[in-house]
C-alpha cells in the first residue's frame, strides 16, 4: 500500500497571499473572457471588423512590455508597487473602453487593459517560487490556473446577458469594482516581500518597445489591401522584431534548445495553438450561426472548465518527465481542433463545438502546469521576476502573433469575396500545425528539479 504524501503546511500569510494571487488570476479572467464575448457585438455596433485581430493583438502586445517592466520592476523595488500600479492600469483602460465613441478609442483602451493584466502574472509566478516551499508550488500553480475557473464559467454567460440587456459598455464598466477590491485585498501580503536582486543589470524594458512595436508592425501589416505596404511593414517588422526577442529570450528559443529554451518556445506555440481557435470560436457562432452573445460565451466555457481539469490533473500527480505531460498536451489540443473544425459549417450544433473545444482545453491544461513548474526552475534567487517574465512573454508573444495573423485573414475576407468560413478555416489550420511543431518541440524539455 502506498504511503500517503505528507506535504508541507503553509502558514496563514502564505494562505493570505495565494488568496490573492488567485484573486489577481480570477481579475483578469473575468476581464479577457467577457470582452471576447462583446467583442462580436461590439464590432458590430462601431464597424470594427477590421479592427477585431487589432483589438487582440494590442492586448497581448501590452502585456509584453508590461510583463517585462513589471518583472524587472518586481525584483528590484518589490511586488507591492508595481501591482498597484498594474490595477490602476487597467481600471483606466476599463474607463477608456467604457466610453469609446469608435473602434479605435476600444484599441486604444485594450492596450491599457493589457498593460495593466500584464503584470499580473510575472508578479505571481515570482511570489510562488519566493513564498512557497518546493513541495507546494505545483499545488499553487494549478490554484492560479483554476483562477480561470468561475469566472469562465459565468463570465461568458454573464456577458453576453449584460450585452444584451443594458449594452456592451457594462461589460467594461461592470469590472471596474472588481479591480478595486482585488486591489485592497491583494496588496497587504506582498508588501512583506522586499527586492532580492544584488546587482544591477541593463533594463530590458526598451527591447521590449521594440519587440512589440515589431510584431505590432508585422501583424498591422499582414493587414493592408496594399501588398507593398504589406511587404514593407511585415518586413521592418520582423527585422525589428527578432533581434529583441532573442535577447529578452533564452539563446536557441526558435530552435527549442534542450533544457529552458525549449519550455519557452513550447510555451509561445502553445498559446498560439489555443487562440487560434477559442478567439475566434465566438466570432463563427455570431457570423455563421447566426446566435446572440449569450451563446457565443457559452460555447467556450467547456474549454475553460477543461483547462482547469488538466491542469488540476497534472498538478496531482508526480511530475516526472515534462517533456512527456508537454507533449501529450499538445496531441490533445491537435484533436480538439480537428473536433471543432465543423463549426464553420451553419448546420453544426452548438453544443458540438462546446464539447469539442472542451477536448482543446484539456489538452491546453496538461501542458500548461508543467512547462510553469519546468520553466521556474530555472530561476535563482533574486531572479524570479526575470524568468517567470521571460515565460509570460512567450504567452504573450504567441497570443500576439496569433491573435494578429488570425485577425488579418478574418480583415481580409471582410473585404474581399473570401468567406469567413475560409479565414477562420485558415486560423485553425495554422493552430494545427503549431500544435504538431509544438509536440515535437517538447522532446527537448527539462526540469532542473
Amino acid at each position: 500500500m502506498t504511503a500517503p504524501v505528507i506535504r508541507t503546511p503553509l502558514t496563514a500569510q502564505q494562505r493570505r497571499l495565494a488568496a490573492g494571487l488567485v484573486l489577481a488570476v480570477m481579475l483578469v479572467a473575468f476581464e479577457v473572457t467577457s470582452v471576447i464575448t462583446a467583442l462580436p457585438t461590439i464590432t458590430d455596433e462601431l464597424g470594427g471588423d477590421s479592427l477585431y485581430g487589432v483589438t487582440l493583438s494590442i492586448y497581448t502586445l501590452a502585456n509584453l512590455v508590461a510583463l517585462v517592466a513589471t518583472g524587472e520592476f518586481s525584483d528590484r523595488r518589490g511586488p507591492a508597487l508595481p501591482f498597484v500600479l498594474c490595477i490602476t492600469t487597467l481600471i483606466i483602460g476599463l474607463v477608456v473602453a467604457a466610453t469609446a465613441p469608435s473602434m479605435t478609442w476600444i484599441v486604444v483602451g485594450r492596450a491599457l487593459q493589457g498593460a495593466g493584466t500584464g503584470g499580473f502574472t510575472p508578479i505571481a509566478y515570482s511570489l510562488v517560487k519566493r513564498a512557497f516551499p518546493a513541495d507546494r508550488q505545483p499545488i499553487v500553480y494549478a490554484y492560479l490556473s483554476a483562477g480561470w475557473v468561475l469566472p469562465s464559467l459565468f463570465a461568458p454567460a454573464l456577458s453576453g446577458w449584460v450585452t444584451d440587456t443594458f449594452g456592451w459598455e457594462w461589460v467594461f464598466l461592470g469590472l471596474i469594482p472588481f479591480a478595486v477590491a482585488v486591489g485592497a485585498l491583494a496588496v497587504g501580503p506582498m508588501t512583506h516581500f522586499q527586492p532580492q536582486q544584488i546587482e544591477r543589470t541593463v533594463s530590458r524594458i526598451p527591447t521590449a518597445i521594440a519587440a512589440a512595436a515589431g510584431i505590432g508592425l508585422l501583424v498591422t501589416g499582414l493587414r493592408s489591401a496594399n501588398v507593398l505596404v504589406l511587404l514593407a511593414a511585415s518586413a521592418v517588422g520582423i527585422a525589428l522584431a527578432l533581434p529583441a526577442l532573442r535577447r529578452l529570450f533564452p539563446a536557441g528559443y526558435l530552435t527549442a534548445r534542450h533544457g529552458f529554451a525549449a519550455v519557452v518556445a513550447c510555451r509561445i506555440l502553445a498559446t498560439a495553438t489555443f487562440l487560434g481557435a477559442d478567439s475566434f470560436i465566438p466570432l463563427a457562432a455570431d457570423r455563421i450561426h447566426g446566435q446572440p452573445p449569450l451563446v457565443q460565451g457559452f460555447v467556450i466555457i467547456g474549454a475553460a472548465l477543461s483547462w482547469t481539469t488538466g491542469s488540476w490533473i497534472s498538478a496531482h500527480r508526480p511530475l516526472g518527465d515534462p517533456a512527456t505531460a508537454i507533449r501529450n498536451g499538445f496531441l490533445v489540443m491537435l484533436l480538439g481542433l480537428v473536433l471543432v473544425a465543423p463549426v464553420l459549417w451553419s448546420a453544426w450544433p452548438m453544443i458540438a463545438t462546446f464539447f469539442a473545444w472542451a477536448v482543446g482545453g484539456l489538452g491546453m491544461g496538461l501542458l500548461f502546469n508543467p512547462a510553469t513548474v519546468a520553466a521556474m526552475s530555472y530561476a535563482v534567487d533574486g531572479h524570479e521576476g526575470e524568468v517567470s517574465g521571460q515565460i509570460a512573454l512567450a504567452d504573450s508573444v504567441g497570443f500576439s502573433l496569433m491573435g494578429g495573423i488570425g485577425g488579418a485573414t478574418v480583415a481580409f475576407a471582410d473585404r474581399t469575396s473570401w468567406s469567413l468560413a475560409g479565414a477562420l478555416g485558415t486560423n485553425f489550420a495554422l493552430a494545427a500545425m503549431l500544435a504538431l511543431l509544438g509536440a515535437f518541440a517538447a522532446r527537448r524539455i527539462r526540469s532542473l528539479s
